[in-house]
């Protein structure tokens, strides 16, 4: 109706059959529906901000318009007897209900004047039945009785029975059934014991033996067990489930380990040193028959007196005694036999000086006696002493002999190698194995901060004795392979610490290789203590890792032996198959390539030709196709060949093979050839996945198969070499034929134009179908988010508009109050000055 709240939108094109929704906008209508509905909605929650209880109106249908009074009513009626039902009855009495009690209803028991117990079995008190009365009351028995006529006693009959009469009647009921149900069972008892009587006596004529046929019979009809009756069996044996004791953490362990080994080092010392247990052992003094038992002397007083020592407990005192107390008797025990055998006749003697005056308290009269006899007895005493002493002696000596062969159950670990090889020197190989285990257990690095580092060094202490007794002139390989095992223990427990020290040792090998061919142009393959610390890096670490710092290091190394060292002499040969033996441990899981394995074995074929036949093919370094060294593992004796047997090549033959025969070299040399046929077997079996085996193994092949004299070997030796052929044979080749990809071909350009729908001026165009919801949707997303934005902002307003009226509207209450309280004061002061003013007139 205002056209001043009227907004008229004009748009700045009119476009024919567009219809539009807001060309009028009425501003004040919608701020006042928006300003009515905030204070239904806003206002409200805005007011109960502060309040906690909220009453919720549960009457049904109260808010439903749909139902009618009167159904509100009724749904509501039958709504509270549901919910009341099977809870009244249980505590409201008052209702019309029958009470019982073994089936009689309570009310009609409280009528009666004494309640009679039907299972009582005493007469009734009170009533005295009609037969007794005429007997005793009657006067003559039966004759001056009235005869009752027929009618009468139908009469009678016919009249109701009174509530007494029937109690009475159904209390000798029960009295009947009871007396009855008595005899029935005593009866019945009878009867059972009667029968077990004449059972037993037919029993024994009807026991007889069955004949062995029939048994048989009846054996041979006996059912199978079913398996399931034999689980069933089973199970019923079975032992059961005990509960176990807790498992114990490795520092536990190690805890009661070193106790253990600490005790049985103290009773080794103890029977070293001839200390008897028995002896130490306090006999029982003689008591008497009147002996009151009243001499016993009181432990010394063992309480500590508590001190402080900034803010702590002081006990270090005491606990110094205890160890210069402890120390004391370890000197004590240290010293001679004849400090031992002077204390015990000291004891003897203050046992026998403790016995006189117990003797003499006993009999007063006879002083000088007793003293003469004390005298003697002790004379006796000391000289049955000394000869129980020596006789200990002599027992103990074969046992102190004992306690020192035995090996000390508890070890430092020693500081320096040559300590460690002290302590190892001179003993069996189960010696050292304890030693070193006791040394390990003893020295735990749960047990003390700096045992961890010493173990450490255990481990470079433990290579370098192997590798020592690798180089001697009999190598003792039995004992280095049975060292291996303590020192793959102490690998594990510290894994850095022993990675650290095999590197350093094939670093050292590796400098010392490389100046050798560096001065002399040429190097020759090691020693047999580097070979073992090889094999031992394939037992303590993973071989199968990509990459792995000591494996990796010792692989290359091996490598380099294999091209660089000239190989010339038997012992030369001998070391390289034991690397390529190495080199197949090596890649057994990983299956790795190593070029070098398959060179080194087609030249130890190459050095086992003569000069005649080795030509036709191509030799790699450090072999050469012509030299001095060419028939190296040639055999040209028909005796030795002849009387060859396959036999392991060991390492140890290294240092002996100088003082060895002819026919032992060469049957060695036999021995090593028939090492490589077997080598490349395997590696024909590892390799066999490879795409490129057969160019691998083509040198190998054709040297076998043109150039190796065969027929001139032994029949065990030919097995191998046609065995190895056969393995290089058989493989497939797994060659895949070259195959261009299958691609979809690429159309040729063309020149057609490229048709683009034109869309409407003045909107977005974009791409495709879905980029054009997608940007609907994120221009919707903004819209409603500004409309939102837009709500809060107008809701934040309202609310502060609501805020500050509230504070206008207490600050005018409490304005109109002061201006209350300072009316009243005034007229008050008026008051008062008027009745001042009337005093002063007066």
């Amino acid at each position: 109706s205002n056209p001043f709240e009227v907004k008229v939108n004009r748009q700045k094109f009119d476009i024919l059959g567009r219809k539009t929704k807001n060309d009028v906008g009425l501003p004040g209508v919608s701020r006042s529906k928006a300003i009515k509905k905030r204070n239904q909605t806003l206002l409200k929650e805005y007011k109960e901000r502060e309040k906690t209880n909220v009453f919720k109106d549960k009457r049904f249908g109260e808010y439903n318009t749909k139902i009618t009074p009167e159904e509100k009513m009724i749904r509501r009626f039958t709504l509270e007897r549901q919910q009341n039902y099977g809870k009244k009855n249980i505590y409201n009495l008052n209702e019309d209900e029958e009470l019982t009690h073994y089936g009689q209803s309570l009310a009609e028991i409280e009528k009666l004047n004494d309640i009679v117990d039907s299972d009582s079995d005493t007469e009734e008190r009170g009533t005295l039945s009609a037969e007794l009365t005429a007997a005793h009351f009657g006067g003559g028995g039966g004759l001056l009785r009235k005869k009752v006529s027929s009618e009468q006693q139908d009469e009678e009959e016919e009249k109701p029975k009174s509530r007494k009469e029937l109690i009475e009647e159904m209390i000798a009921k029960s009295k009947q059934e009871k007396q009855e149900r008595q005899t029935r069972r005593e009866s019945a008892l009878e009867l059972t014991e009667k029968l077990d009587k004449d059972w037993k006596e037919i029993q024994t004529l009807i026991a007889r033996k069955a004949p062995k046929s029939e048994r048989k019979d009846k054996e041979v009809e006996k059912p199978k067990p079913d398996e399931y009756d034999i689980i069933v069996r089973e199970l019923g044996f079975e032992m059961k489930a005990k509960p176990s004791e807790k498992l114990k953490t490795e520092e536990e362990l190690a805890k009661e380990e070193q106790a253990r080994l600490q005790k049985l080092e103290a009773d080794r010392l103890r029977r070293m040193r001839g200390i008897d247990e028995e002896a130490n052992q306090k006999r029982p003094s003689h008591m008497s028959a009147d002996d009151l038992a009243d001499g016993f002397i009181l432990d010394k007083d063992d309480r500590r007196l508590l001190s402080y020592k900034d803010g702590k407990i002081n006990i270090e005192n005491e606990e110094e005694k205890g160890e210069e107390g402890e120390e004391e008797e370890e000197e004590e025990g240290e010293e001679g036999d004849n400090e031992d055998e002077e204390e015990s006749q000291e004891e003897s003697a203050s046992e026998d000086e403790e016995d006189a005056a117990a003797d003499g308290h006993s009999d007063l009269e006879s002083d000088l006696e007793s003293e003469g006899e004390a005298a003697e007895n002790k004379e006796e005493k000391k000289h049955e002493a000394n000869e129980n002493e020596s006789q200990n002696v002599e027992k103990l000596d074969p046992k102190r002999e004992a306690a020192k062969s035995e090996l000390p159950y508890t070890f430092a670990v020693p500081e320096s190698y040559e300590t460690f090889k002290s302590l190892l020197a001179g003993r069996t190989i189960e010696q050292q194995l304890i030693i070193l285990e006791r040394i390990q257990k003893c020295n735990h690095p749960s047990l003390a901060v700096g045992n961890k580092a010493k173990l450490e060094k255990l481990f470079g202490f433990l290579l370098e004795y192997i590798g020592e007794l690798a180089t001697l002139d009999l190598p003792e390989l039995r004992t280095i392979d049975k060292l291996v095992l303590p020192l793959y223990n102490l690998c594990q427990m510290f894994p850095e610490a022993a990675s650290d020290s095999m590197r350093f040792i094939l670093r050292d090998a590796a400098h010392d290789l490389e100046e050798v061919i560096e001065v002399k142009g040429r190097a020759t393959l090691p020693a047999l203590d580097t070979l073992i610390y090889l094999k031992i890096v394939s037992l303590l670490f993973p071989t199968s890792d990509f990459w792995h710092p000591v494996v990796t290091p010792a692989f290359i190394y091996m490598s380099q032996l294999l091209t660089k060292c000239r190989i010339t002499t038997l012992q030369d040969v001998i070391k390289g198959l034991f690397i390529c033996c190495l080199f197949l441990e090596y890649v057994s899981l990983s299956r790795r390539f190593v070029p070098e394995l398959i060179n080194f074995l087609l030249g130890v074929l190459h050095i086992s030709l003569p000069k005649s036949q080795a030509q036709g093919y191509t030799v790699v370094h450090p072999f050469t196709p012509v030299g001095k060294n060419l028939e190296l593992l040639l055999v040209c004796d028909k005796e030795d060949l002849k009387s060859w047997e396959k036999q392991n090549v060991p390492l140890s033959i290294v240092t002996r093979l100088k003082e060895a025969s002819r026919t032992e070299i060469n049957h060695t040399r036999l021995s090593c050839l028939a090492l490589c046929f077997d080598l490349i077997k395997k590696c024909a079996a590892l390799y066999e996945s490879l795409p490129s085996f057969h160019e691998i193994m083509h040198p190998v092949r054709i040297l076998l198969t043109k150039h190796m004299p065969v027929n001139e070997y032994p029949e065990k030796m030919q097995e191998w070499y046609h065995s190895a052929l056969k393995e290089l044979e058989n493989k497939v080749k797994h060659y895949i034929p070259l195959v261009c990809e299958k691609k979809k071909p690429v159309p040729l350009k063309q020149y057609t134009p490229k048709i683009v729908k034109v869309l409407e001026f003045g909107r977005k165009q974009a791409g495709s179908k879905k980029e054009q919801e997608r940007k609907q949707l994120i221009q919707r997303h903004k819209r409603e988010l500004k409309g939102a934005i837009r709500e809060i902002r107008k809701d934040n307003q309202y609310l502060a508009r609501m805020q500050l009226s509230e504070i206008m509207e207490r600050d005018a209450a409490r304005k109109r109050k002061v201006k209350e309280l300072l009316g009243s004061l005034a007229t008050q002061e008026g008051e008062w000055k008027a009745m001042k003013r009337k005093k002063w007139k007066n």
